[in-house]
Order: C-alpha cells, then structure tokens, then sequence
C-alpha cells in the first residue's frame, strides 16, 4: 500500500514534527534468565536471573517510540514520589524524551517486572495504583499539559487504565484543535467522543461496544466509529494483520508483516506512534497505516518493549532488511 520512495519522503518528515504524548507512565523492568530446574517448593521452575534490565513503558514506550523515530515528543503523565519515578524520568531523558511529570505522594509509580527465560515470558509481576486522580494532581497535569499543546503537531492518548486520563483531560485535548490519536482502554470508551481516530486491538474493540466475539469485525468498526461519531478507526488484528475504517467505505485490509513473533509487549504503542507521525507529516491514512504495519511487524520480533528507528523502517519498507 506505500511504495519506499513514497515512504522515505513521508519518514524523511519526521523529524520536523513535534507529538504530545498523555497517559499512564509505566516503568518496565525485565529479569533475563535461564532455567534448569523445577522447585523443590512447588512445581514451578527455577529461573537464575542473569541480567535486569528497565525500559520506559505504558505511555512512556510510546513516547519512546516516537523519539526513536527522529521526531520532537513531550511525555505528560504522574509519578509517584518514589525511585521508580526517577528512575523512569532519568530514563526518559536519556531518550530524548521530554518529561512533563507530576508528582503524586499518595500512589506509586506503576511497575511492571517480567521474568523472561527460554526466549519467553514466565511470569509478570504489577505494582500499581488504578485509582482515578484526585482532583489536585489532575489539574496540576491539566495546567502543564495546556503549556505545551500549542507547540505540538498532535496529541496521543495511551490509556493504560491506571486512572491518568479522565473527563476532564480529554475535554482539554479535544478541545485544543490538535488531532487526536487514542490507543484505548475499553473501561473508558465513553470519554473519546470526537476524537481524531482510535487504535484497539481485536480484543479491546470488541470489549469497547460490548459485541460478541462472532460478531464480524466490519460491524464491530461500525458501532465504533457511530457511537464515537469519528470518521476513521484502525483496528489491529495480530496475525490478520489491520482492518482501517474510513467513512462510509468498506474496511481495507491490511495484511500482517512479521516474519516472527516473539513477545507483543509494546506492539499497539509502536502502531499509534507511527500511525500519528506518518499522518501528520502528509501521509493518507492508508499509507500511515500501512507503515504502522511494517513497524508493529518488527518490534512483535523483538523480546521486550523495543522501537523502530527511521532507516530500519526504511529498509522493512524498501526489502532492504535481513
């Protein structure tokens, strides 16, 4: 659906662009390991860590993304007053990401630890906080956000559910002129009414409109896009590849692009980075779709939060990459 010159002319932009990234910052951290053994304890394995690495994720994977991709990015979230928070804004940094973070002393910084070993994850472990924020905190974050939404090219939502987005923020984004790209969380599908477009997973845009998993995916975009009166919807169907709704038209499909699929952690934030570059630097949306596509292949190859660079996705493009 996008030729390489086309493609190289629409990245060859990104770096002109500056997003606006709103949500729930999460800090990933991955103890790396082997197994040899099953407990004495229980019939569990023995995993003997052998690295710990961390990664900005949640949101903050998103932002990544898009610093990866050559472009300008500003990262709003919360962070509690703990050194998960530090850790996770240093990391930020270090990226070229910069951070518009509020501090919340009553709730921690979400974590998430994942035990990977034998080339798969093991086991997950969450420290979290999903309660909404309070009012202060919210329009702490609501005042720093509005300081920079002049300057973007565009705002991203990445809804993590962990009580970061809420009526009131997105009344602000909607409300500021700027396109609006959502990677949802079904829970809070009420609040993107007239956003720009949404990006769920098979699993999510089901939940989303409470419709039956026999039910097509052509009616599920439908009820979709009529009871968020958008006019355009990306759908991601793993394997399947995508399903991109625009106006009255029929679906088009996208088909997959990975060669393998190793871990999928990150996938949907790789798909809503460059889906928004790609539009906002003059691509259709079936060329930014088609360009998600080809990123989202490669990261789901990758174990663990991973991003894209511009001349990677170049030569995905182009055939070029072995």
């Amino acid at each position: 659906m996008i030729n390489k010159e086309r493609a190289k002319e629409i990245i060859d932009r990104f770096r002109e662009k500056k997003v606006l990234v709103i949500g729930d910052l999460i800090l990933d951290r991955y103890l790396w390991g082997e197994v040899e053994r099953i407990s004495p304890e229980a019939p569990v394995p023995v995993v003997e860590v052998k690295e710990e690495t961390v990664n900005p994720g949640g949101a903050s994977n998103v932002a990544w993304n898009i610093s990866a991709l050559g472009a300008s990015v500003y990262m709003a979230g919360v962070i509690g007053d703990d050194e998960s928070g530090k850790r996770l804004k240093e990391l930020m940094e270090e990226r070229n990401i910069n951070p518009i973070t509020v501090i919340d002393e009553n709730r921690p910084t979400t974590e998430k630890t994942r035990v990977i070993a034998v080339n798969q994850q093991l086991l997950r472990i969450d420290r979290e906080s999903r309660e909404n924020l309070s009012t202060e905190i919210s329009r702490m974050l609501i005042q720093e956000v509005e300081k920079s939404l002049k300057d973007v090219d565009a705002v991203i939502v990445s809804d993590y559910g962990k009580g970061v987005i809420n009526e009131r923020i997105m009344e602000v984004l909607k409300k500021s002129g700027k396109p609006v790209f959502v990677d949802p969380k079904p829970s809070n599908f009420h609040l993107y009414k007239g956003v720009t477009t949404m990006t769920p997973n098979r699993k999510e845009a089901y939940e989303c409109v409470k419709m039956g998993r026999t039910a097509p995916v052509e009616d599920v975009g439908r009820r979709i896009m009529e009871e968020l009166r958008i006019d355009t919807l990306l759908i991601t169907l793993g394997a399947e590849g995508m399903a991109l709704f625009q106006g009255n038209n029929a679906p088009s499909r996208i088909p997959a692009r990975a060669r393998k699929v190793y871990d999928v952690t990150g996938a949907g934030d790789t798909v809503i980075a460059v889906l928004t570059l790609a539009r906002i630097s003059g691509a259709t949306w079936e060329e930014a779709a088609s360009l998600a596509n080809y990123a989202a292949g490669y990261v789901v190859g990758e174990i663990g939060t991973a991003t894209v660079e511009p001349d990677t996705l170049y030569k995905l493009i182009s055939g070029e990459y072995m």
